[in-house]
This record gives structure tokens, C-alpha cells and sequence, in this order.
């Protein structure tokens, strides 16, 4: 428990909830429900053990604070999330009331854990550790089966390690929901791209072989195809999307729009993360391209490519 003022409010509770929810409780001396809700909060706030910060505000003394809030009777509660209030009670609550709000907003045991985990594996990871940041993933997603981004990062670096048939598994739920989630489609593009080069006797064709069929037919676009999944496959992002242009300029709808598909999962996996709330550094995107991450230049860097692309995608299709 915080007893909060004007002088820490910025840093107790507004800086504060960008990492924990912050329950702020506006209370008075004279306030004689006040003195029954205390009891009850900071019992559930040892009871959540982590999950959420109580902050307390005399509205007396802090006259300003309260005028913030529009505080107009005491006990108000308002529960603040990302530096904002995102939702609040007035009046004395039953335990099972309060229990019933805070859960309705925090975020479970479970997904906590799960944070937790993929956190430990992205430092494993750096410290090119691969095999127990896969341990760490595989435990983040069993806490929160829920948690897409565990789910993400779990299935992007199975499918870079060559653990394609977990990845497929993984994969399954999330491209059965309408409406389609699109990164993973785009891994799910990726991963058929790997398992090409694993099955098709093309997979170890040299470029050279590639183009030399495509100069007898600039139309034969399974060849082209191949060449971009193979392009895909080895990294070579910008090249693979240059290949399907050639496709996508000449038969927007060849396949039913292959080209276009493997070409907007490409642009996925190269868009930059967005920052965590706690965490500004950039990581690495879906494809295991680094950006620079440490400062926001390469992050420029890499959206400038990704909306160059874009560019290019949407006047080859008008």
C-alpha cells in the first residue's frame, strides 16, 4: 500500500501503472465507509501478491488529486492500467464484489507466469541459449494456453529451429478464427515455405536454375514461385518479395493469390514488434531479422523497407 500525494502521484501512479495495475482508493478520516473498504483492500492486495498495486488518496489533503478524478464522494476506487483509469467503483464493497472487479480487469496467475517465461526466454535467446529458450516458451504457453504472444514466439523459433510439425500443431487453432489473425498466417506462410526446401526436389536448385527456366518463360510462375518460397526460406526477404511482384504484376490472382499471400506474410514477419509497455527495446521480428533494437534508427529502418514494399504491393495490384 502507497499513501499517495501530488508530489509522488506521477511516479506511484501513473508511472507506476505502466508496469502493475494501480488500484487508487480516495478515502476521508471522516468517511466512516472508508474505514470499512480499507480492511478489504489491503487484504486482497496481499492476497493478489503482485497483481496489482493499492494506492491511497486523502482527498483532503489532496484536493487536487481528487479534482483530477472528478471525486465527488468517498470511497471512490479507481483502477488505473497503462497510465490511464480505465475503470472504478464508489461506495463500500463486499470482498466478493471486489474480488469480482479486479479480476474482471487484472491479468491471471496464469498470464502473469506466462509473461514471465517468455521474458526469460527472450534472454536466453540473446545469450544464444535456443534449446531452453524453447523450454521457457513451451512452459509460457502451457501457464496461459490464451497467451498469443507466447504462442507466436513459441511457433517462430520452432519453425527456425526446424520444428515443423510442433509448429503446424500450434498453428491449427489460431488460423481456424474468423476473423484470420495475421501473423499467424504469415508464420503459417513461412513454415510452408521451409517445408518446401525440405520436400520438393527444387529445394536445391541454384538461383542460377531458377532464372535460366524463367528467361525461356517470363509466365511460368510456379518456377517464379519456387524461387521466392526458396528466397523465403534462406532469409532473403526483399528478394523473394521482388520475385512475387513479377507474379503479382502479371496475374494478381494466379493460385488463388499465392503470390500476394506469401508476399503480405513477408511484410509481416519483417514489421517491427511493438514495444512491450515495460520494455521500449525492439527485439527481433518474426523472421529473426535483427533490428537494431537497442535504439529506434534500424526500427525506422526496417518500417521504411516495410512500407516501401507496401507501396509497391499496392500499385502492382491497381
Amino acid at each position: 500500500m502507497i499513501d499517495v500525494t501530488i508530489e509522488n502521484f506521477e511516479t506511484e501512479v501513473v508511472a507506476a501503472s505502466m508496469q502493475t495495475p494501480v488500484l487508487v482508493d480516495f478515502w476521508a478520516t471522516w468517511c466512516g465507509p472508508c474505514k470499512t473498504l480499507v480492511p478489504t483492500l489491503e487484504k486482497l492486495e496481499v492476497e493478489y501478491a503482485g497483481r496489482f498495486t493499492l494506492a491511497k488518496v486523502d482527498v483532503d489533503a489532496n484536493q487536487q488529486i481528487a479534482g483530477m478524478f472528478g471525486i465527488r464522494s468517498v470511497p471512490t476506487c479507481i483502477l488505473m492500467i497503462g497510465g490511464r483509469p480505465v475503470d472504478g467503483f464508489m461506495g463500500a464493497q463486499t470482498e466478493g464484489q471486489v474480488r469480482d472487479f479486479l479480476n474482471k480487469h487484472l491479468p491471471s496467475e496464469g498470464e502473469l507466469q506466462a509473461e514471465a517465461e517468455v521474458d526469460e526466454a527472450q534472454q536466453m535467446l540473446e545469450a544464444g541459449d535456443t534449446q531452453a529458450a524453447l523450454g521457457k516458451l513451451a512452459d509460457a504457453l502451457a501457464a496461459d494456453p490464451t497467451n498469443d504472444d507466447a504462442r507466436f514466439d513459441y511457433v517462430r523459433l520452432l519453425i527456425a529451429t526446424g520444428g515443423y510439425e510442433e509448429a503446424a500443431s500450434l498453428m491449427m487453432e489460431p488460423l481456424k478464427r474468423i476473423p484470420q489473425v495475421l501473423r499467424f498466417e504469415a508464420l503459417n506462410q513461412w513454415l510452408q515455405c521451409m517445408v518446401f526446401v525440405q520436400q520438393d526436389e527444387r529445394g536445391n536448385w541454384p538461383v542460377e536454375q531458377f532464372d535460366a527456366a524463367i528467361a525461356q518463360n517470363k509466365r511460368d510462375f510456379d518456377t517464379r514461385f519456387a524461387k521466392a518460397r526458396i528466397l523465403a526460406a534462406e532469409g532473403q526477404w526483399t528478394a523473394s518479395m521482388d520475385e512475387l511482384l513479377e507474379i503479382i504484376m502479371r496475374d494478381k490472382d494466379w493460385n488463388g493469390q499465392a503470390a500476394r499471400k506469401l508476399y503480405v506474410g513477408i511484410l509481416e514477419l519483417l514489421t517491427p514488434p511493438k514495444p512491450k509497455k515495460q520494455d521500449a527495446v525492439p527485439g527481433k521480428t518474426a523472421g529473426g531479422i535483427e533490428l537494431v533494437g537497442k535504439g529506434g534508427a534500424e526500427q525506422d529502418e526496417a518500417t521504411a523497407l516495410v512500407n516501401s514494399y507496401r507501396r509497391r504491393l499496392s500499385m502492382a495490384l491497381n
